[in-house]
């Protein structure tokens, strides 16, 4: 699965506002990527239908959560921390009951519930609506789990709890699951085959956000450049559909197209694409509507065509540079971002430099570079061997991290002396005095705090710039605000 700069996070304890009429407690964490946080947000949405309460306190809790990654090995080591952690607090409150749900959940079920006994329940990522069975199993003494995964579910119906938001940017989920059979990645296995919501549910859900006064949006899927709506089912049984589905059926730049134009004041941000399913249209979608932010995040993981072809990825390092190539032609001030992974199996000097010349051909804004884990039950743990030493995947990783901070600086360089428009969302970390939001290239931009407040669209004049951060003072509100 691939990353957003939004989707970079630790675990985060999760809360929403409380119902009087609720008694009990839900403590819950997301690990990993932007979907895991939007799940959470599902999850505690059904939860207070069944009486709970979200709480920042694990201590008194009734109910503990930890929605999980498998993606990579860290976060898995991550999540087995907090389990020691969950467990020793239930010695103290023995009433409490903890969770796992989540990619982790499918992959490791058998483990956590009746080996290792280190849980009660135990959820697959298509099976939060049977939570409330699952509890009332568990209340009754009975160990419970439910990792099936569905054709069908997309949890269009339910209206997500916004937990722990700034009020101003939220997750919108349009797709689950993923066809693409990477052969590092587990997420075809944890989250099942690839299917869509319907459009006129994401458009509802992006108006009520509008109405409740968030002013920017990020289309969720594992690869949203393959959203493909038909009247519901799997995406690889489009085939099959009726030449009236087929001739109504809405793809990805549709999708954009009616978000956009549903709210036209709001900002639309989309995560994650997939370079052998991005469109020439899709570019010009984006290109089309100013409210569709001017950042895409196009993963390559590799800049050799050998090691693209063992990772399974469907397109060519030239393919990939005659996308980039449309966006710099359509939009030259939009920002491009990249995952990459160093030290796949079989990877040699010459695979990583082919890797280098593709980041110095493509200048990215800002990138997510990981040394390569192997996940059990990957193609590439059945069939490839972890042949790449780890002090040569490091020197790699470090060397790639090196080059993209100087690609860093030389993208923030651009706006010195410029006017961008700033979306502010939060306080500055390092400043109490200064607000901090982003561009629509998704750059940090920092200012004097002034009279403007948060969710505010500001004219911002940049002097200054670090490698990550923008530095500049307010020029006014903008056309949006």
């Amino acid at each position: 699965m691939e990353k957003t700069i939004d989707e970079k996070k630790q675990g985060n304890t999760l809360v929403m506002e409380p119902k009087q009429e609720n008694s009990r407690k839900l403590f819950i964490e997301s690990y990993g990527c932007a979907m895991n946080f939007s799940d959470s947000e599902i999850v505690a949405s059904i939860l207070a239908k069944e009486g709970f309460n979200t709480t920042q306190k694990l201590e008194e809790a009734d109910l503990v959560l930890v929605n999980t990654c498998s993606i990579r090995e860290k976060a898995e080591q991550t999540v087995r921390k907090r389990l020691e952690k969950y467990n020793a607090v239930k010695k103290i409150n023995p009433g409490m009951k903890v969770g796992v749900l989540g990619c982790m959940a499918e992959r490791l079920k058998e483990k956590f519930l009746e080996e290792e006994k280190i849980v009660d329940l135990v959820v697959g990522p298509d099976a939060y609506k049977d939570l409330p069975n699952l509890i009332n199993e568990v209340e009754a003494g009975r160990d419970a789990i439910n990792v099936l995964l569905s054709k069908e579910e997309t949890y269009g119906d339910i209206s997500p709890v916004r937990l722990q938001t700034n009020g101003v940017s939220a997750f919108v989920s349009i797709t689950r699951g993923c066809d693409n059979m990477c052969t590092f990645c587990v997420v075809p296995f944890t989250r099942g085959r690839e299917r869509s919501r319907d459009p006129q549910s994401i458009v509802k859900e992006v108006n009520e956000l509008w109405e409740k006064g968030f002013k920017e949006i990020t289309l969720l899927g594992q690869n949203v450049d393959s959203y493909l709506w038909y009247g519901g089912g799997l995406k690889k049984d489009f085939k099959n559909a009726s030449e009236m589905q087929k001739a109504t059926a809405t793809d990805f730049s549709a999708l954009l197209r009616l978000v956009a134009e549903a709210q036209p004041k709001m900002r639309i941000r989309f995560s994650t694409s997939n370079p052998q399913d991005m469109t020439l249209e899709v570019i010009e979608v984006v290109a089309a509507y100013p409210n569709i932010c001017k950042h895409i995040h196009l993963p390559v993981q590799s800049g050799s065509d050998r090691i693209l072809k063992e990772m399974n990825r469907l397109h060519t390092r030239e393919e990939y540079f005659k996308l980039i190539d449309y966006i710099r032609e359509l939009m030259p001030e939009c920002s491009i971002s990249q995952d990459l992974i160093v030290g796949f199996p079989t990877e040699t000097e010459e695979d990583h430099k082919d890797t280098l010349s593709l980041m110095e051909y493509v200048k990215y804004d800002f990138g997510y570079m990981y040394a390569y884990s192997e996940r059990p039950g990957t193609m590439a743990a059945r069939k490839l061997e972890d042949d790449v030493p780890a002090e040569t995947k490091q020197r790699r990783l470090a060397e790639i991290v090196k080059l993209q901070r100087e690609h860093n600086h030389f993208r923030t360089q651009r706006f010195l002396g410029d006017t961008v428009e700033v979306l502010i969302e939060r306080e500055s970390k390092k400043s109490s005095e200064h607000w901090s939001g982003r561009t629509t290239q998704n750059t940090v931009a920092v200012f004097p705090k002034e009279n403007y407040k948060v969710g505010d669209f500001v004219n911002v004049k940049i002097n200054d710039c670090t490698s990550a951060t923008l530095i500049g003072e307010a020029a006014g509100y903008s056309e949006n605000n």
